[in-house]
């Protein structure tokens, strides 16, 4: 039996304990393809609140918003307030309730190098002072992230920090992107990893199944490509439809068909026995867990579509 790597897994065996990772979601962060410096709008199948509650709980109605040219941020207070809180709140909660002593602080929600510098370098100088942090993961875009950047994050990984930067690839093809409305093409991303890991910075890829227009050799080929360009993590989720989307109004028109359960699944077969052992496989399922979720349903509740993928799994000899 094939034992999967795990993030669990990875964290055991490289700090010796489990280690958590606390999302983390700020005020005045956004996208470059929502506040219209390359699209408007955002992706097509995006509705942040669904990826990441914790929005719900932090005012949304600042004028204030990130992005690369903000010169002053009167929001970095009130940012840093938030970070501080939410740790506290996840960390007290994991500690108190599985003994868990550890942390990676996760930038999760929008595009979170999207910002100034000052406050980039400040959000993380921060997080990595928060009691027993040992390192951040960061969700960001491949045209989001720069050689200054990059030199920041490296800085930390010689002081011993573990360092995640989180790439939402989603698709290799353009044509993909475009239709999802991600503002940016592919080229460059193969150059970004190498780019990225030779800072000694960990990549994360994002990729997602089920998008529209793809078939399942396009699927493949997304994750081939990512492997071939060298990754040390890697997330795949299943496209599901959230009310309010550009992706909602398609799946009504009947322009969108969701993907199948069995599809998904025989693709997570295939992925893992393509996968390299030494990848830390992160995620292999997502959904929403409210009335929000259109389609696919049994994207409403992870036990039974884990239940279901690891039984295809088991059946060829892997353990997730």
């Amino acid at each position: 039996m094939r034992v999967v790597l795990t993030v669990g897994r990875y964290f055991r065996r490289h700090f010796g304990s489990r280690v958590r990772k606390i999302p983390i979601s700020l005020q005045g962060f956004t996208c470059p393809n929502i506040d219209g410096s390359v699209a408007k709008g955002g992706c097509i199948y995006c509705e942040n609140e669904s990826f990441s509650p914790s929005l719900i709980k932090i005012s949304k109605a600042s004028p204030v918003k990130m992005n690369f040219s903000l010169t002053h941020n009167p929001l970095l207070p009130k940012q840093l307030e938030q970070l501080k809180e939410q740790f506290a709140w996840h960390s007290n909660f994991h500690n108190e309730k599985f003994g868990i002593g550890k942390y990676l602080v996760y930038f999760q929600s929008y595009t979170n190098t999207y910002a100034p510098f000052d406050t980039l370098k400040a959000l993380y100088d921060c997080a990595l002072g928060l009691p027993n942090v040992v390192g951040l993961s960061i969700g960001t875009r491949i045209d989001c992230v720069g050689d200054e950047l990059l030199d920041l994050l490296g800085s930390y990984v010689k002081l011993g920090k573990e360092i995640w930067l989180e790439y939402g690839i989603q698709s290799v093809y353009n044509k993909t992107l475009e239709i999802t409305n991600r503002g940016h093409g592919i080229e460059g991303a193969q150059e970004l990893f190498s780019k990225t890991r030779q800072h000694g910075i960990k990549v994360c890829a994002h990729i997602i199944y089920g998008l529209p227009g793809e078939d399942e050799s396009m699927m493949l080929h997304t994750l081939d490509s990512v492997i071939a360009w060298g990754i040390d993590g890697i997330k795949i989720h299943p496209m599901y439809v959230i009310a309010g989307t550009r992706l909602a109004q398609m799946f009504r028109a009947g322009e969108y068909t969701p993907i199948k359960l069995e599809t998904f699944s025989d693709l997570i077969v295939q992925s893992l026995k393509k996968i390299p052992p030494s990848v830390v496989v992160q995620r292999i399922s997502a959904g929403a867990h409210d009335e929000t979720l259109l389609a696919p349903k049994w994207c409403f509740d992870k036990n039974i579509q884990m239940r279901y993928i690891r039984d295809k799994l088991r059946e060829e000899g892997i353990e997730y």
